[in-house]
């Protein structure tokens, strides 16, 4: 971790600044927009937004900054050091007032994931990751780290599914992989969480709605947890890489079951993402 010591501190910083921004606001009136149908947006997410960037700009002057909120940097995205924001993961659940949102910060190099935080601001609750090397949690100043290798395995398969954006697929995706039980969840970095501290075995998202600016952040923790983060199809993501969406959906798991998870999605990827070429999926 020392090599990433100073970026996984201003991160952490960040993170908890914008998560008090937002329950700042949280906790008054306050108005909901929308950048197009369906996508709505509030202050929080604009004064999070600007709070982050002009942070990480300060502390790394050098490096590339990409924000939900911000207009995308010139530059190349897929060599150096860049940076993906979501200021606030989770606006749908923000404007119903239930906590499940997030604050998610991510440092990719040369397109990979490297460095993670997730904070969920109303418990004080922030997970911090270097992939591949040790993951951790906070929560009023206590830390765990977590270590899925450590956790009881149970015979139960647990899957963490969005709250808000519930894909045409995922009940018969649900059979398919004969889960158990769903675990609802709003921000994808809280639902990350969720499989990092052991309460949930897999996340999947078949579908192109996720951007690098929801994957960067929780994909270093998942891996640092000892889990694995990609496509629907097994492929590794790749940051920087043309579109900013996540055009193959995501895939997370406790790491043990996600060679034979992407077996048994192959059919339901290949439905998935004909359909979306097409513009025939229906979220």
């Amino acid at each position: 971790m020392q090599e990433f010591s100073q970026e996984i501190t201003v991160a952490s910083r960040l993170a908890r600044e914008a998560g008090a921004i937002i329950m700042n606001i949280y906790h008054a009136p306050f108005a909901v927009h929308f950048k197009s149908p369906g996508d709505p947006v509030t202050e929080a997410d604009q004064k999070a937004n600007a709070l982050i960037v002009s942070g990480l700009h300060h502390a790394f002057p050098n490096d590339l900054i990409v924000a939900e909120e911000s207009d995308r940097p010139s530059g190349d995205l897929l060599h150096g050091r860049v940076w993906y924001v979501d200021p606030l993961d989770g606006t749908r659940e923000f404007i119903q007032k239930n906590g499940e949102f997030s604050v998610m910060i991510g440092l990719a190099i040369d397109g990979q994931s490297y460095l993670g935080v997730v904070y969920r601001p109303d418990r004080q609750l922030l997970y911090g990751g270097i992939a591949d090397c040790e993951a951790w949690v906070e929560e009023h100043g206590e830390r765990q780290s977590l270590g899925l290798l450590s956790i009881p395995k149970t015979d139960t398969l647990r899957l963490a599914i969005s709250r808000s954006h519930r894909h045409s697929h995922m009940t018969d995706i649900g059979q398919a992989l004969g889960v158990d039980e769903e675990i609802p969840c709003g921000s994808v970095g809280l639902k990350i969480g969720l499989i990092a501290s052991g309460q949930a075995d897999i996340y999947v998202e078949p579908g192109p709605y996720t951007s690098a600016w929801d994957a960067c952040g929780p994909e270093a923790i998942i891996r640092g947890a000892g889990g694995q983060f990609t496509d629907i199809t097994g492929t590794p993501l790749l940051y920087g890489a043309g579109n900013l969406k996540n055009t193959t959906g995501l895939l997370a798991s406790n790491g043990a079951l996600h060679d034979k998870i992407v077996q048994t999605l192959a059919p339901f990827a290949k439905t998935v993402l004909e359909s979306t070429a097409c513009g025939k999926d229906d979220h």
